[in-house]
């Protein structure tokens, strides 16, 4: 079984979504053959929680707006470290880079395909990275995550 068309037009959305409000490393699995509640992963994250919830927000506005998709659940609001919308068919996971690399989430969904994403979405990749050695290289540790 793979992922519906349905399910990689909604990720689709989200990841452009995600790119246009400058995540970095957004990912997605198919993870329709491991699981039976969903059929996709977004993973994208953020190095700030200000940032986190924006590109929340921006994924939710954009698939109602575009595709009529509201998320069945909405969690993690309160503290912005890891936000997860969940349409059924896909669960978006917006996470501070901290969490990112805590739980490793790719490690657990490494051998589920990936899901070809929009070519912004692709140029996140390797930006947590950059942030990180920028923040360090400068010696503020809240640097500012619209740098990105």
């Amino acid at each position: 079984m793979t992922a519906t068309d349905r399910s990689i037009e909604l990720i689709t959305a989200a990841a452009q979504a995600a790119a246009d409000r400058l995540a970095h490393d957004i990912i997605a699995y198919d993870v329709s053959d491991v699981l039976s509640i969903t059929d996709a992963f977004l993973l994208a994250s953020a190095p700030n929680d200000r940032q986190v919830k924006s590109i929340v927000d921006e994924i939710e506005e954009r698939l109602l707006k575009e595709l009529g998709a509201k998320p069945v659940r909405r969690e993690g609001d309160r503290d912005a470290r890891w936000i997860l919308l969940d349409y059924v068919d896909i669960v978006v996971h917006v996470q501070h880079s901290e969490e990112r690399v805590f739980y490793a989430l790719e490690r657990l969904w490494k051998d589920c395909p990936e899901i070809e994403l929009p070519e912004d979405a692709k140029l996140t990749i390797g930006k947590a990275e950059e942030h990180a050695k920028l923040r360090e290289a400068q010696g503020d540790d809240e640097l500012d995550g619209d740098l990105f």
